[in-house]
């Protein structure tokens, strides 16, 4: 497990998005170079509400290696990770690539194949998530993992439907989710420019989550702390349920 540290800007306070990209670049290229897999990549601060709150206007994005994912049967250890969160998500499963510059507004939603229920681990490098845009971008955007649940869904087919979030049985959230899925295809359009940019693009069979379900429900982008033994649970009206399970800690 990697320890917190300060954040990038406390060091350089005058850092760009560009920079932080680079920064991110940088960890990513190393991890491929280690044998690691680019699975897909996470669209964040989606909602203008984050936005504002940040002062930017466009989301970031992270990549999400393979050994990001993790499957619902299994207990996910948390040594893994230092101060993990969780929340609801749609992930989008291309089915052809979807490269920038130059993407346009419908190339986004006929790039998708289907659409899956998920729940995003976010994770950070910085002490008490005490982050600015660039810290986030440079930290890979806090991707920390992934848990994808097995019912595709055609984009076609999704509604602007409801949500509910549980944490060892009790619901800790319940809302709608109107709007968002419009805010997630523009997202998703947005960081395939920036990809392309950086000589990337978003590859078919990958998974994508499109914008973080809690920044359109209420939740916003801080996400759910978790401890050892709980078990979550996002349900999607129209889209079916997804479970995330982890282990219980090893300290005592």
């Amino acid at each position: 497990m990697t320890t917190v540290s300060r954040s990038l800007t406390d060091i350089h306070p005058d850092m760009t998005l560009d920079e932080a990209y680079a920064v991110q670049l940088h960890q990513v290229r190393h991890w491929v170079g280690e044998g690691r897999r680019i699975r897909g990549h996470n669209v964040g601060l989606t909602s203008a509400v984050m936005q504002r709150q940040l002062g930017v206007d466009q989301p970031d994005y992270g990549h999400l290696t393979d050994d990001m994912f993790y499957l619902e049967s299994l207990p996910i250890p948390l040594d893994r990770f230092i101060i993990p969160k969780v929340k609801p998500e749609i992930a989008f499963v291309l089915k052809k690539p979807l490269t920038g510059p130059g993407v346009t507004a419908a190339d986004a939603p006929s790039a998708v194949d289907y659409a899956l229920p998920a729940l995003e681990i976010i994770d950070s490098r910085i002490r008490d998530w005490k982050i600015t845009l660039a810290d986030t971008t440079a930290d890979n955007a806090s991707s920390g993992g992934v848990v994808l649940g097995s019912t595709p869904v055609r984009l076609s087919q999704l509604t602007q439907s409801g949500l509910s979030l549980r944490t060892m049985g009790c619901v800790v959230h319940q809302g709608g989710q109107d709007g968002g899925h419009g805010r997630r295809r523009r997202s998703a359009r947005v960081s395939a420019q920036r990809l392309g940019v950086a000589g990337e693009h978003r590859r078919p069979a990958r998974h994508h989550p499109g914008g973080r379900v809690g920044d359109h429900a209420g939740i916003g982008d801080r996400g759910r702390p978790v401890a050892g033994g709980d078990s979550v649970t996002a349900t999607f009206a129209g889209l079916g349920s997804v479970t995330a399970d982890f282990a219980e800690s090893k300290e005592k």
